[in-house]
């Protein structure tokens, strides 16, 4: 069903994956838009056992694509390091690709949000990320990405130095 990659001496071990999925905080959505149209969004996340978790406003283009195709990918780039004079970069990156749903358990929600809470100001105390959970409870919406496959991939150079 998914392509294997090519380049086979640059694939990432899944180990490297999550730790990238881990580690990184920022990446590109990708889901089927408006008129086909592939829609493809910059969004922070967090990564949890082979699920990763997104946050948005309840409407938008984002949430009318996920009503109407579940089927998504996201990309994080690790690392993009150019080498002008090579006219290369050495890179790191992962793709997930997988089906996204919209969370509508409010258990899960709070579980997500707070997991996505952690990972971006893990010296917080848990009575300051409740209040700001529940100052946006109503506004939010909380998405989960299943991840069916993934795959890593470093520039060739990158490769080499293992």
């Amino acid at each position: 069903m998914f392509r294997e990659m090519r380049r086979k001496k640059q694939i990432l071990s899944n180990q490297e994956n999550v730790e990238l999925l881990e580690k990184e905080t920022s990446g590109v959505l990708a889901l089927l838009g408006d008129d086909e149209y592939p829609y493809a969004v910059p969004i922070s996340y967090v990564y949890n056992n082979s699920k990763i978790y997104f946050h948005s406003a309840k409407e938008g283009h984002k949430i009318d694509a996920i009503r109407k195709c579940s089927k998504a990918s996201f990309c994080v780039i690790a690392q993009d390091e150019i080498f002008p004079e090579k006219y290369t970069t050495h890179f790191k990156s992962v793709i997930a690709f997988g089906k996204i749903r919209i969370l509508e358990d409010e258990n899960e929600i709070r579980e997500a949000i707070e997991r996505l809470a952690m990972k971006y100001h893990p010296t917080d105390s848990a009575e300051n990320r409740n209040q700001e959970i529940a100052r946006t409870w109503k506004a939010l919406c909380m998405m989960e990405l299943s991840v069916e496959h993934m795959t890593g991939k470093e520039a060739i150079e990158t490769a080499q130095k293992k």
